[in-house]
């Protein structure tokens, strides 16, 4: 406190005692008790009444010991239990966070690791993957602030993540790698890594990669094979040495039957070799069918119907029939797109199904066209035409964005030809792909366009053209150009896009170290997201017909489920509305694989490269004391005392209010109590 303070509590002291002793001891006779008591009352309450108003600081210190931290970061993945490290991992985590000398000297806490990191001391080795790179990094984020020690404590092996040897610590962290489990070198044959298109489609063939990787100083030979259940699909000799440690296995599959394709990748196995597990590894793909039939329904004969068929045909998932308007056996429902070419009146029991059912078509008119018959369909165009022919030109436009195709050369194309007449279209309804260009002015009116919603129509005004397709070819010797441009027209009108009010996603397989998550979205009846209802799926097992029931959880616009690694098998799911008659069902696989059940030992390699890359060294279980004494003997690991001073005003002290209160009024009380009030 600054002298000028003491004066200023001295002076209002005196001046506290002379106010009293002037208002009731001076010049007074036959002074009683209660002179000196209301003195002693009047004197303290002039001082404190003083006392705030020169309001002096009051500092007081604390001291307090700070430790550093040490963070005890454990490996609690599956790979510590395939090489039988558990009780050793355990061992060294509770020597370390039982010792006295480290109490005494730092914060322990103890952390695990798998897929992510784990603010827990309980470790059951169950964790599926291993990202060493994420722990420590998490770790370092929550000891940002204060000068810390990681031990970590793993085998090496990791399976997901960023490569650690690259990891480089803060300088307020540092590192004491520990490693356990088996470091010798073994001669082994092992998959690294598979890569297969998640899809194929039928009667295609996919590609199959592999990764082969090789322990070892001999030269050996090994057999390679993809099996399908017992069938052999692909076999393959190959050959390791002391330089070459590496293959990679190229080849195609076939994909001849729809659904989830399990197959099973094999290297033959060495003599004595330690770790067999990985020698083989299973990968799905899933064959889907993305055949579509198309149907050209006309009344005439025309070189367009054979152009139409090759251009669509020349995807080797869609056919085309062309079928005749006096077919008794035709049946429109087996057929996902329609192409109606020249209709007229003969056409009308096919149109009443066509539109009665919502089936997608594709309208070409021509000089055959009886447009009188289609003005009254009221399919949202119309034409007064004449029995005139007129040639349109296309025009392409470079607006269109209901999907993407180019402009494979139309100013250039030969016209097509239909009914002369003023055309009337709803401009609402139909985005326009090719404008018309009529005796060299280009116009407004549409010469094709799609429907922007479901079903999908669309339609084409004017006949011949297969005369595009011949000079497509001409101008590139090929078709393809054309072929393409055309069969983006019949991806997009042979689709189904209605909307349904319960819709989930979820893939149909999964790989055993992976999360099943299964997401749903729920819609009003005026389809809006509805984030009210109470979403409920059923997963069971097919096999064993275990199953669970839970509530998916909302997250955003979406429900989902987050099922966690399923045990492998095949699986069947219903989601359900509670309270509402509305579900949907499907089914997916677990795929049997664990790459932690991959490595033969401890990856000692890339331990010392992350050791040296953060300036230490890698100890082993024998050396705990070294690491210990080396924690104990650094000055930056050693206790601080730090002392913190505070600064409170007189006047925040509450308790010195409260004094000046009852102070006032003892006296107030006791002058009445005495009469004198």
């Amino acid at each position: 406190m600054a002298l000028s303070t003491i004066l200023y509590i001295t002076l209002a002291l005196l001046v506290a005692l002379g106010f009293a002793f002037f208002q009731y001891l001076f010049r007074k006779k036959n002074l009683s008790g209660k002179d000196y008591i209301f003195f002693g009352m009047r004197t303290l309450a002039v001082f404190l009444v003083l006392l705030l108003l020169i309001n002096p600081k009051i500092i007081s210190t604390t001291y307090e010991l700070e430790k550093p931290e040490l963070v005890i970061l454990s490996d609690n993945s599956q790979s510590v239990s395939y090489l039988d490290e558990q009780e050793n991992l355990l061992s060294i985590s509770n020597r370390l966070a039982e010792n006295d000398k480290l109490k005494e000297n730092f914060q322990v806490s103890r952390l695990n690791f798998g897929e992510k990191l784990n603010i827990s001391d309980s470790l059951d080795f169950s964790a599926t993957q291993t990202d060493i790179f994420s722990a420590l990094s998490e770790t370092e984020n929550i000891y940002s602030g204060r000068q810390s020690a990681i031990v970590l404590i793993t085998d090496g092996n990791q399976s997901l993540g960023r490569d650690y040897r690259y990891f480089k610590n803060k300088q307020n962290i540092s590192i004491f790698p520990v490693i356990i489990g088996d470091t010798a070198t073994y001669k082994d044959l092992s998959i690294e890594r598979i890569n297969a298109n998640r899809y194929a489609f039928l009667n295609n063939r996919f590609p199959v990669e592999a990764f082969l990787n090789y322990s070892g100083d001999e030269n050996i030979q090994a057999t390679v094979k993809i099996k399908s259940g017992d069938a052999i699909l692909y076999t393959q000799n190959i050959e390791f040495s002391k330089e070459v440690k590496s293959q990679i296995v190229r080849t195609d599959l076939p994909a001849n039957s729809l659904g989830v394709k399990t197959y099973t990748f094999e290297i033959e196995a060495l003599e004595n070799e330690k770790n067999k597990l990985n020698n083989k590894q299973n990968f799905a793909v899933e064959v889907i069918d993305e055949r579509t039939s198309v149907l050209v329904l006309s009344d005439i004969s025309h070189p367009d119907l054979g152009a139409l068929q090759k251009s669509i045909e020349s995807n080797q998932q869609r056919t085309v029939d062309i079928k005749y308007v006096n077919d008794k056996n035709l049946q429109i429902s087996e057929y996902q797109l329609i192409i109606i070419y020249q209709i007229n009146r003969s056409f009308n029991k096919y149109i009443s199904e066509i539109l009665e059912n919502d089936h997608n078509y594709l309208l070409i008119t021509g000089s055959k066209t009886d447009w009188n018959y289609l003005n009254d369909l009221g399919l949202g165009y119309t034409r007064s035409s004449v029995n005139q022919p007129q040639e349109f030109f296309p025009v392409y436009n470079n607006t269109f964005s209901a999907f993407q195709f180019e402009d494979i050369g139309f100013d250039d194309f030969p016209p097509l030809q239909d009914k002369f007449g003023t055309l009337d279209y709803d401009e609402n309804k139909f985005n326009i792909m090719l404008y018309q260009e009529i005796e060299g002015v280009e116009t407004t009116d549409p010469l094709m366009a799609v429907s922007q919603n479901s079903p999908k129509s669309g339609f084409l005004f004017g006949e011949n053209i297969w005369r595009w397709r011949a000079k497509s070819y001409l101008d590139n010797n090929s078709f393809q150009e054309f072929d393409d441009f055309f069969g983006k027209l019949i991806q997009n009108l042979a689709k189904n896009s209605l909307k349904q009010r319960l819709t989930v996603e979820v893939e149909n397989f999964y790989y055993a170290n992976q999360n099943v998550l299964i997401s749903a979205q729920y819609f009003d009846e005026n389809y809006q997201f509805d984030s009210g209802v109470n979403l409920k799926i059923k997963v069971e097992n097919k096999e064993n017909e275990d199953s669970f029931t839970s509530d998916l959880i909302l997250k955003n616009n979406f429900y989902e489920l987050d099922a966690g690694d399923l045990p492998p098998g095949e699986y069947f799911f219903n989601v359900y509305v509670a309270d509402k008659n509305l579900s949907e069902s499907g089914s997916f696989e677990v795929i049997d694989y664990n790459s932690e059940q991959q490595f033969v030992s401890a990856n000692l390699s890339a331990m010392k490269s992350f050791a040296a890359n953060n300036q230490t060294a890698v100890s082993y279980p024998d050396q705990l004391e070294e690491v210990i004494n080396a924690l104990l003997s650094k000055d930056k690991f050693k206790p601080v005392q730090k002392s913190r001073q505070k600064s409170l005003p007189l006047i925040d002290w509450y308790y010195l209010l409260f004094i000046l209160v009852i102070v006032l009024a003892a006296e107030w009380f006791y002058r009445k109590y005495l009469g004198l009030i």
